[in-house]
């Protein structure tokens, strides 16, 4: 009987986990994570957690009660910190704890963590990043705390936008600082970053793009160990824009500790192939810390990293599939989301490689979508505030469809009538 330890107790070891056991494995099965919470959604920790509307057990993924039934050993609080693994695949496993754990199969979801900024004055009380739980419940009192004016996130991606549309929501005087020329421009067309751009501040949050940091100031210097808490952000030119609380979202960081321990190819992710079997050809990997070949039939060929709790989902099940010693692909249509404040932004596929976009709506309503298109074939779409449309192209997607270009201008015609699959039939 194999044991399978799974380093990484979150979306993607969960799964693992859940699927080896529908799937009729009864071996024991270990889920080792080093934060001291239960598996939990990250999603909504900066939406509804940082607002103060939800309670930890609304963001939890699985009752204690249902690992117990699965008889599934949860291990939170205790990081591993070495692997060795022998030629026939088996190997131990120890904590930071001191428990040696013994395994047969070996998955990896050890995810990503929050990019750091080589600025002066991180360090200042009020400077905070937000990817895992214990930030955000940092975070949610400093955002409500009324003597916290002046918010500035430094960063104009999801999380940093999703976060200052919750500032603007508690009154807060908001200003996000993007270094690009665009918001969410690694993701997005030029049309719907000009939306966000817009949107945001009508609802009046200071956007300043190609924003240039010299650093992070706080108070006076450090007494007798007391942490000085921060006073504004000075960009290059000099100008000093008033803080009392800083988040910092640029992005995330891989871990790749144990992979690289293991000696497994690493690059910018656990490189893995589409059934996220790592570089010794025993090792599964899956979620965040993945660099893999692109899922999406209609992508761009090569490798990539998806940082999506779909893509977390998609991909675990492959891993496991492999783990169990079956042939499995990983192919998928991605898909994302993003709520910054009334504004819920919606995307199917992937859109790199577009050679046409096509709006279809005011933008305006805020109720519109961006359909791409590569040599007259829809790729992708980025939608908002419209979740019928999203549907409608995320299901032509799956199913090999498009939409005609023509077709999709014409706003009196349902996009859901307007698909074109394969054999001409509509759906």
């Amino acid at each position: 009987m194999s044991t399978t330890l799974i380093v990484g107790a979150c979306q993607a070891g969960v799964q693992i986990a859940s699927v080896l056991r529908e799937r009729g494995d009864t071996g024991p099965i270990l889920l080792v994570g080093e934060e001291a919470h239960r598996p939990y959604q990250r999603p909504p920790l900066s939406k509804g957690w940082i607002k103060g509307e939800l309670q930890p057990d609304d963001v939890i993924l699985r009752t204690r009660e249902w690992f117990a039934e699965r008889d599934i050993e949860l291990v939170t609080g205790d990081r591993i910190v070495t692997v060795h693994r022998s030629p026939d695949g088996t190997g131990v496993a120890t904590t930071e704890g001191g428990r040696r754990i013994e395994f047969d199969r070996l998955a990896l979801t050890t995810g990503a963590s929050a990019r750091r900024l080589p600025l002066e004055g991180t360090d200042y009380h009020g400077v905070h990043y937000l990817r895992d739980a214990d930030q955000a419940i940092a975070l949610q009192p400093a955002l409500a705390d009324e003597q916290a004016k002046n918010v500035v996130v430094i960063g104009g991606g999801f999380i940093g936008l999703e976060t200052a549309a919750v500032a603007r929501g508690l009154g807060k005087n908001v200003t996000v600082l993007e270094a690009a020329p665009r918001l969410v421009g690694r993701v997005v067309a030029e049309e719907t970053s000009a939306f966000y751009l817009d949107a945001h501040r009508r609802r009046g949050i200071d956007v300043v793009l190609d924003a240039r940091i010299r650093g992070i100031l706080g108070g006076d210097a450090r007494v007798a160990g007391a942490q000085g808490s921060v006073t504004g952000v000075e960009l290059e030119d000099g100008t000093v824009i008033p803080a009392d609380l800083v988040l910092i979202g640029v992005g995330v960081i891989p871990r790749t500790e144990l992979a690289d321990q293991l000696g497994l190819a690493v690059d910018g992710g656990i490189v893995v192939d589409s059934a996220a079997r790592a570089s010794d050809g025993m090792t599964v990997a899956a979620g965040d810390c993945t660099l893999m070949p692109n899922p999406y039939p209609l992508g761009i060929g090569g490798s990539i990293r998806l940082e999506s709790v779909n893509n977390a989902l998609e991909q675990a099940k492959i891993a496991a599939a492999t783990l169990l010693g079956e042939e499995a692909e990983y192919r998928s249509v991605p898909w994302f989301w993003s709520d910054q404040g009334d504004l819920k932004l919606q995307i199917a596929g992937l859109s790199t490689g577009y050679d046409q976009v096509i709006v279809r709506g005011e933008p305006d309503s805020e109720k519109f979508s961006v359909l791409y298109y590569r040599e007259g074939r829809l790729i992708a779409a980025d939608v908002v505030n419209h979740p019928v449309e999203f549907l409608a192209v995320k299901s032509a997607l799956a199913k090999g469809g498009t939409i005609p270009p023509d077709a999709a201008r014409d706003t009196t015609v349902p996009l859901k009538s307007a698909v074109v699959l394969p054999d001409a039939a509509t759906v």
